[in-house]
């Protein structure tokens, strides 16, 4: 389970989250709305670490995620606005380094990760050439792959078509029926079961 308690984060002198608290257990999906400038993105990049919370308490597995012992860091894949591919790199190339910087990657399970997300025709040329659509289909197979229990995603569908968003969608209902847990930023509704959906709601700054 991923808990979180009494949130407060500031940027600045602006009081973004204010007093945030959720629980998605395994098999749930997290939804995450709010106007633009909410703190939606902020909101993810704290849970994964890379924004410091002022005030409130973030666990996984009944331990704070900033304890050593949390092993947080190794469950969790954090997927952000722009996908983290070098542009030199193929997709697969990509794949091979960052998957098997984390475990081992056979080549076949490599292109059926590829495959899975539709991006296996384009997996040997290198990502600087692809669309914005196509990186992101590489940065998903990429999520996929890597075995993670916790997903954070911001914007998940950006530059996706609506076959890309079923593929979303997809990605996200199979993680979550092998007991894996997903917290996702989004403007639209991504239409999962809404028995295992936590709507999560931030209001801005001003409200």
């Amino acid at each position: 389970m991923l808990a979180v308690s009494d949130l407060h984060v500031f940027r600045g002198e602006r009081h973004v989250l204010r007093g945030v608290s959720f629980q998605v257990a395994a098999g749930q999906y997290g939804e995450v709305t709010g106007a633009n400038g909410s703190g939606k993105t902020t909101l993810l990049r704290t849970l994964c670490g890379l924004v410091i919370r002022e005030q409130g308490a973030i666990a996984w597995r009944d331990r704070d995620t900033s304890a050593a012992e949390s092993n947080f860091l190794p469950s969790m894949s954090y997927l952000g606005h722009d996908p983290p591919l070098k542009g030199d790199f193929t997709a697969r190339e990509n794949l091979r380094y960052s998957v098997g910087f984390v475990r081992p990657l056979p080549d076949t399970e490599l292109s059926a990760g590829l495959d899975r997300t539709g991006a296996l025709s384009f997996a040997d040329r290198p990502v600087r050439t692809l669309s914005a659509g196509q990186r992101r289909r590489v940065a998903l197979a990429a999520l996929w792959l890597r075995g993670a229990s916790l997903w954070l995603l911001d914007e998940p569908t950006t530059n996706l078509d609506t076959a890309g968003h079923a593929l979303v969608a997809g990605l996200i209902d199979a993680h979550l029926k092998a007991g894996g847990v997903a917290v996702a930023a989004v403007h639209q509704p991504l239409g999962l079961d809404a028995a295992r959906t936590v709507s999560i709601v931030l209001r801005s700054a001003a409200a």
